[in-house]
């Protein structure tokens, strides 16, 4: 219990103390838009190495050499805690922006801190709005600024290693033919989820997947691209369940 109240606590102290440092990047940000992202980017990694500091999370971390450095990526995430995000946002090399819900827009502070960090948020009821966010995040890539999607578009809750993949997902690779980067976290759901609204210390896995690129695959695998990376994904996934 005292993990998920310092935990909380921290949050919203940071959430509360950082508002004076949002408006220095909002300044900032009119003389050089990049520096902004980069410090948003250090800023908020901190917090959530905190976060899971004081979570008690352990991380096995394989294949982080496998995340290309000098070029905008789309990381393709399984989604089973919301401690996902505070888990893989600490190592991503360049300014990253996550596709949210557009639910999280409702949180004050935190919501200028996901804009500040070129988040997308998705209005899942809204189909030409999901098309308009898709094309917004092609933008982003083609202007160097990487982006973290979790296709399975909700946190897992079966016993599947995965949930379905949505085809639309991967659009941003297909227009852009950027990396795929996969990234596979095993027992995120052991922090929170398996015993809400307790956080309990946990060893967790996070795997990078060797980049794909859409042109080095053949036209079936082009095609059906979200069970290619899906049937990766798995496989890695059960492989660190163990």
């Amino acid at each position: 219990m005292i993990r998920t109240i310092l935990a909380f606590l921290f949050v919203a102290i940071f959430l509360i103390l950082s508002l004076p440092i949002q408006l220095v990047l909002l300044i900032v940000g009119k003389f050089n838009p990049w520096a902004k992202k980069t410090i948003s980017l250090a800023i908020v990694s901190w917090a959530f190495n905190v976060v899971s500091f004081i979570s008690g999370v352990k991380r096995t971390v394989i294949g982080e050499e496998n995340v290309p450095k000098d070029t905008a990526v789309l990381y393709v995430g399984n989604h089973r805690s919301i401690f996902d995000i505070v888990l893989a946002y600490p190592r991503v090399p360049s300014p990253t922006g996550f596709i949210a819900k557009k639910e999280i827009l409702k949180v004050p502070l935190l919501n200028i801190w996901m804009i500040y960090m070129d988040c997308l948020f998705l209005d899942r009821k809204d189909l030409r709005k999901g098309m308009e966010m898709i094309l917004t995040a092609i933008d982003k890539v083609k202007n160097g600024i990487s982006i973290f999607i979790y296709p399975e578009g909700t946190r897992n809750k079966t016993d599947a290693p995965l949930g379905e993949f949505h085809k639309g997902s991967f659009k941003i690779a297909q227009k852009t033919n950027c990396p795929i980067v996969p990234v596979v976290i095993n027992h995120s759901d052991d922090i929170l989820e398996k015993h809400f609204p307790w956080i309990k210390s946990t060893h967790i896995t996070i795997e990078y997947c060797k980049p794909i690129l859409m042109s080095d695959l053949s036209k079936e695998d082009q095609k059906n691209i979200d069970q290619y990376v899906k049937n990766l994904m798995e496989d890695v996934y059960l492989k660190n369940q163990a």
